[in-house]
């Protein structure tokens, strides 16, 4: 892969060129922004105390889709785990990726309107957590899989098969409870459908996301990705980085993103121009967000 490429894919870039354009605005050299650092100590304040309020123990729960799946005090992992009991711990980590994956891709703006009811709970939910919910509802019924005999996964041939009226039965859209960007929602999992079956050599050939978790671990079943270094691991752990996690997604998984940037005829995802971003070589003046692909790895 070219170095550019690899540059623009790495942590530590998103960083230094966001750190380059926030010290652009903090020198003046900004037309559109200005910045006035007096007034942080005071925005600190109010968070201190708005946390203090929210969480007096500083018992502060963690933040992530799977949070999400515990929406009106449903242990929903637990439905899930209990579901798959008969599963080796490597399906069950799989079958998890699987979920989480595409829960997260569906994850964009609900809009101010849209509902969800959940008939196990007689719960209804709005916005990410309605949203969560409903992935998880339709990934347990096994909307996202090509095998009866296998519902609780995500493949790509039933990812290819999914069009807008597929997923507003998923989630529950009518003329009265309308949700945004349906459309690009399933032209995104489409999309995903595509890179998994073109890269058989990582996700089989059904084309399941969960197999990042053999891409990422190195288990022994599993192609390996030759330029990462094995994890470090103990007897009974083995460790992951967030940097590798992300950099596995960003090599699989960047040309599913609608924006369509290449570099050297390989797409890069979520990458902007900037005057100000600095840099150097092929990637010099290009700012690497890479926003959904780093809550997925969150």
């Amino acid at each position: 892969m070219h170095d550019a490429v690899r540059v623009l894919r790495a942590p530590a870039t998103i960083r230094e060129r966001c750190g380059a354009i926030t010290a652009a605005v903090s020198d003046g050299r900004s037309a559109h922004f200005t910045l006035d650092r007096t007034r942080l100590p005071a925005l600190a304040q109010r968070v201190t105390r708005l946390t203090r309020e929210r969480f007096p123990e500083l018992a502060i729960p963690l933040h992530s889709r799977w949070r999400h799946f515990e929406a009106g005090g449903v242990d929903r992992k637990a439905e899930l785990d209990a579901k798959l009991h008969h599963c080796t711990a490597t399906a069950l980590a799989r079958a998890r990726i699987d979920l989480t994956v595409v829960s997260v891709l569906l994850d964009a703006g609900a809009g101010p309107t849209w509902r969800y009811l959940e008939n196990e709970s007689g719960q209804r939910f709005s916005r990410s957590e309605g949203l969560a919910v409903a992935s998880f509802r339709a990934f347990i019924a096994g909307r996202f899989s090509s095998d009866p005999g296998d519902p609780c996964r995500v493949d790509a041939t039933a990812l290819l098969q999914l069009d807008a009226s597929a997923l507003a039965g998923v989630f529950q859209v009518t003329p009265s409870n309308p949700l945004v960007g349906l459309d690009g929602r399933a032209a995104l999992l489409r999309r995903l459908g595509l890179a998994l079956r073109a890269q058989p050599q990582f996700f089989t050939s059904a084309g399941q996301p969960g197999h990042l978790f053999d891409v990422l671990t190195h288990h022994p079943h599993a192609p390996r990705l030759r330029h990462h270094r094995p994890a470090a691991s103990t007897q009974r752990h083995q460790h992951v980085s967030a940097t590798r996690i992300l950099e596995a997604l960003l090599d699989a998984f960047s040309g599913i993103w609608p924006v369509g940037h290449m570099l050297h005829e390989v797409p890069v995802g979520d990458v902007w121009p900037h005057p100000q971003a600095g840099g150097s070589g092929d990637s010099a003046g290009l700012v690497p967000f890479h926003k959904l692909s780093q809550w997925l790895t969150y």
